[in-house]
């Protein structure tokens, strides 16, 4: 039984080896860039990259006089090697930080919300009692971030209610995210208090990927725009806010996002006005049900519970 086992372990990393020789040429766009990089000889790698291509029955690179280029087998190897390295890379981590002082790091998912400062509280005091805990944020909407959790390669996420969580723990956080619209200071609805869905008719709009029709159910965006939201004029959609407001300084149109996001207050060129009837959503920090946590990260569940749970 343990030859088998550690059989198994000599295949296993051999295997994670090669993936990370296959990202390596794949990053360098080169046999020999890639050789160099690995302190390898280029026929070595060379035969360890027509060895995997054999064993998948795919050939992943095409090869050129000056370059080489992942086939389409090679670029969804690219995607799937990424995740085994980061997810192998994260489980070695927490193991080295068993038994020593509580160090390792937490993974953090979330969309851009102004309700990350209660988490970013909570980071900084664990930071500071414990140097040796490192936070890594992750940016994207709630589809990105639940397929990572589901994965195992964040650890919590932070996510807009309502959430299907038949598969997650959750904490709620203590407020709401307004929604409303940044605009140009000298634009004519910057004169308006509130914008309606009538004001939106009429304007290019920059639009949130929640107002999709894909996430607008989930959003409370389909509440609040009934199926008219496909009668907009939307000329741009984005991810981050940061482009969303590059994108109104430019002209472009009017950007549907949350409040506090983008800087408007004193003498800067761009204003917030709030969706009229007002439009808020609610988050939530959730989790995988029966994840197994390193200690890092479960001491930074024990401070979020201790903080929120009894709001």
């Amino acid at each position: 039984m343990l030859d088998k086992y550690n059989n198994f372990l000599y295949y296993f990393f051999m295997e994670f080896r090669v993936l990370k020789y296959f990202l390596a040429i794949a990053r360098e766009g080169s046999i020999t860039g890639a050789a160099n990089f690995l302190h390898l000889t280029q026929p070595t790698l060379t035969r360890q990259i027509q060895d995997l291509e054999k064993e998948l029955g795919h050939k992943l690179f095409i090869r050129g006089k000056y370059k080489v280029t992942l086939t389409p087998e090679g670029m969804m190897l690219r995607k799937r090697a990424e995740e085994i390295v980061e997810m192998v890379e994260k489980t070695e981590a927490e193991f080295s930080s068993i038994g020593e002082i509580i160090a390792g790091d937490i993974y953090i998912g979330c969309g851009e919300t102004d309700s990350m400062k209660y988490i970013a509280e909570i980071m900084k005091n664990l930071q500071f009692e414990y140097p040796n805990i490192k936070f890594h944020i992750y940016s994207g909407n709630a589809e990105d971030v639940t397929e990572k959790l589901d994965r195992g390669l964040l650890d919590f996420g932070v996510l807009i209610q309502p959430i299907d969580l038949s598969k997650y723990d959750n904490i709620v956080l203590p407020s709401k995210d307004l929604w409303g619209v940044i605009m140009k200071k000298d634009s004519v609805l910057a004169q308006k208090d509130s914008i309606t869905f009538e004001d939106l008719r009429s304007v290019p709009i920059i639009a949130s990927r929640q107002m999709s029709k894909k996430y607008s159910a989930q959003s409370g965006f389909l509440d609040w725009f009934g199926e008219d939201i496909e009668t907009l004029n939307i000329v741009a959609t984005y991810n981050l806010v940061y482009n969303a407001a590059v994108m109104v300084r430019a002209g472009m149109g009017y950007a549907v996002t949350l409040d506090k996001l983008v800087n408007t207050s004193g003498d800067k060129d761009l204003c917030f006005r709030p969706l009229s009837p007002k439009l808020e959503s609610g988050l939530d920090i959730v989790w995988k049900k029966y994840q197994v946590f390193s200690p890092a990260a479960k001491l930074f569940l024990d401070r979020l519970q201790a903080r929120f749970s009894s709001k």
